[in-house]
């Protein structure tokens, strides 16, 4: 079996819902990641990219057709490229890059980019066709921005709860109170806006073209747990989630740079990381928050290490309860985890952020000198994904 590496990583800004890249289409976000990820790698032949693995959660509107086949066109790649888009809801971005990890290392594919997109803001509405023509009644547009949609009625009505109601459940089960929650979100914000200022994104965020903006929109500089305790609750009138403490809906893209080992040489490049162990977990639907704790020991295992190893995670925030139980059940420190901020503050288009979670890890680890790190993603209807990174210390972003 070959490795799989990460040679370079870059995502864009991500902008709140209705905000900075309310007007880009889904297709140009990932497109602008892909022109990006190929201006770091200059020495790269655009025609040896084997594959485009790229994932998306909604494809209901302008993401529609197989959006990595059209972002690598729109992106100026050889139509020789192939491309394929992937859905596994949150974990899609970080489905394609173990989707491509394996075809690196099984020796199908040399040199991958494997990312995701999502636009919330530009989600469209959808009308379910009638049973028969013509009907005199009503039809009602359903969402397709988060959650649940044209559910299936043989389905269990406990697994079709809401995500923020699965979560408040989550919350009875493991005791986390609303102070944690929001100091946990408060902190969030307050790492996400000190990286920026220290200049950790930098070189690890691009601009999109004929937008303005430059850094992640979501985050809230100086907020405070005190702050956050004003919101009220989101999801129950009694209950503990509140608009602070959840992630936001938001738009983005995210792409990575994998290739083998051999393929250095012609990337022009040395490796960031190698994955090293890789897995996916299902459980109960409406306990998806806690799948992670399973896929990130798998994970673990299948690379060899152990917790006492790790010197960085990337958990991603979906909601600040879900997190807490993670890192409770796991039992780590929590300083390690998400220390230049997470998806509270950054924001969570769910297409992309597997992506981002492994292209910050790898430039945590590097930066802290740390060899071993762990990203992993609860994932709406009772699934999770992690991957075992390790340090190279090698290439540039």
């Amino acid at each position: 079996m070959n490795s799989a590496y990460i040679y370079a990583a870059t995502r864009t800004p991500f902008g709140r819902y209705n905000g900075a890249l309310a007007a880009v289409r889904p297709d140009d976000l990932a497109a602008a990641t892909i022109a990006a990820l190929l201006a770091r790698t200059p020495d790269l032949d655009p025609a040896l990219i084997g594959d485009v693995f790229l994932g998306n959660a909604n494809g209901a509107g302008e993401d529609n057709r197989n959006v990595a086949r059209m972002a690598a066109l729109l992106a100026g790649l050889p139509v020789s490229v192939p491309g394929s888009t992937i859905n596994r809801l949150c974990g899609s971005s970080l489905d394609a890059t173990i989707n491509a990890a394996r075809a690196i290392e099984c020796g199908d594919l040399s040199i991958v980019v494997a990312g995701g997109v999502e636009s919330m803001t530009r989600a469209p509405w959808v009308l379910a066709k009638p049973s028969r023509a013509f009907p005199a009644a009503d039809s009602t547009a359903v969402s397709t921005t988060l959650g649940w949609r044209l559910v299936n009625p043989k389905m269990p009505a406990v697994w079709t709860a809401s995500l923020g109601e699965c979560n408040e459940q989550l919350q009875q089960e493991f005791s986390i109170s609303r102070d944690r929650q929001d100091a946990f979100a408060a902190r969030s914000h307050r790492l996400a806006a000190a990286a920026w200022v220290r200049g950790f994104y930098d070189d690890l965020v691009s601009p999109v073209p004929d937008t303005d903006l430059t850094s992640d929109e979501a985050i809230r500089r100086g907020t405070t747990p005190d702050r956050l305790a004003g919101l009220a609750p989101a999801f129950r009138p009694d209950g503990t989630i509140t608009a602070g403490n959840a992630s936001p809906l938001s738009d983005g893209a995210a792409t990575l740079l994998l290739g083998s080992a051999e393929a250095s040489e012609l990337i022009g490049a040395l490796p960031m990381a190698r994955i090293a162990g890789k897995a996916s977990v299902a459980i109960e639907p409406n306990r998806f928050g806690i799948a992670p704790v399973a896929a990130a020991e798998q994970a673990l295992a299948k690379a060899g290490v152990s917790w006492s190893d790790i010197g960085a995670v990337e958990l991603n925030e979906a909601f600040a309860v879900q997190s807490l139980a993670c890192i409770d059940v796991w039992g780590i420190d929590p300083d390690i985890v998400n220390v230049n901020g997470g998806a509270i503050a950054i924001g969570h288009p769910l297409g992309a952020s597997g992506a981002r979670l492994v292209g910050t890890l790898a430039k945590t680890l590097r930066e802290g000198g740390h060899r071993w790190g762990v990203a992993a993603i609860c994932i709406g209807v009772g699934q999770a994904l992690a991957i075992v990174v390790e340090n190279c210390s090698g290439g540039a972003l």
